[in-house]
């Protein structure tokens, strides 16, 4: 696969990389060996980024993602994890606890602070068994995840306090770059007035759908030299499955002005002879400030699936004739 740079740091990715939430058991539970198998054909496909997080599983994904890259070569992934929660030991569960099935028993506190990010980071080294990570994101900062009164709480938690632990354990070489894991562009655009990122994982925003990221936050990227690698292109499943009457986007069901607007990229993708998942996939990188796009999944055969769709290849006119489709 082609390599891009992460930011300013020395840190390349491929254009395609693995999001460790399905070996967690998002959604439903993943076994020891369908986690290993789907890790395996990523990199036997040459992905060789994985980004996981203490949420995922409450921990189940970080233990899984550490053992599978301790047999490999270290020196050629780039590992990412997340910060902003701190887990804690709940008595055992046969249920899903946070949308996980089969996780670890163990819940979760929201904590942006100094104290909060050096022990998250701490415990996910414990979890990882590795001696580095790379890329610490800041997970679900924002109002999309908290609302507005809780969200500018946390904001100003982090700003005064996990802000500084980050470029701490940055500068002392802890980690390699940081940035945000979040769905949403406004808190993006808050924490770049304060102070420069390496990367953003952003979810949802940036697809051949939704393209709020273009109004401001790509050229504030460009300007910064901050990355973006970008995850949910497919917006929950509907740029994957088409406008169906059981689709979903942004994680609820699909309203009439969704479904119509799919409809129509979907009518023009088959026009000109492309899956409408292949040009999901490929929409993110046709900009410079895209690093990576992130592929979910538990099934190694789905993962597959999806990296054979960026063989077919969507002309420029249909991206430019799509826009009258999108979300802006």
């Amino acid at each position: 696969m082609k390599k891009r740079r992460i930011g300013s740091t020395t840190l390349e990715v491929a254009e395609i990389s693995f999001g460790c939430g399905g070996i967690g058991g998002l959604y439903r539970a993943c076994s020891l060996e369908d986690a290993n198998a789907v890790l395996q054909a990523a990199w036997q496909s040459g992905v060789r980024m994985f980004d996981t997080a203490p949420r995922y599983g409450a921990g189940l994904s970080e233990r899984r993602t550490g053992d599978f890259i301790r047999s490999h070569a270290r020196d050629e992934v780039v590992l990412s994890t997340k910060v902003g929660r701190l887990l804690r030991p709940v008595p055992s569960s046969a249920g899903a606890r946070n949308g996980f099935v089969g996780g670890l028993d163990f819940d979760s506190d929201y904590d942006y602070s100094y104290d909060g990010v050096m022990r998250s980071v701490e415990m996910s080294y414990a979890r990882l068994g590795l001696n580095r990570i790379d890329i610490l994101y800041v997970h679900d900062l924002g109002d999309y995840t908290h609302g507005k009164e809780l969200g500018a709480a946390h904001f100003r938690t982090f700003s005064n306090g996990g802000m500084k632990a980050l470029q701490k354990l940055k500068s002392s070489g802890v980690i390699g770059g940081w940035g945000l894991g979040v769905n949403e562009v406004k808190v993006c655009l808050d924490v770049m007035s304060e102070a420069d990122m390496d990367s953003i994982l952003l979810a949802g925003r940036y697809t051949l759908l939704d393209r709020s990221a273009e109004a401001e936050l790509i050229s504030r990227c460009m300007q910064r030299n901050t990355s973006l690698v970008i995850g949910g292109v497919f917006n929950s499943g509907i740029l994957a499955t088409g406008a169906g009457p059981d689709a979903y986007f942004d994680y609820e069901p699909a309203s009439s002005d969704i479904v119509r607007r799919v409809n129509g990229l979907q009518a023009l993708a088959a026009e000109y002879g492309t899956p409408l998942a292949a040009a999901a996939l490929q929409f993110p990188l046709r900009s410079p400030v895209v690093a990576s796009v992130l592929i979910g999944t538990a099934k190694a055969a789905s993962l597959l699936k999806n990296l054979e769709l960026l063989s077919t290849k969507a002309p420029e006119e249909f991206f430019i004739r799509a826009e009258q489709f999108t979300l802006r």
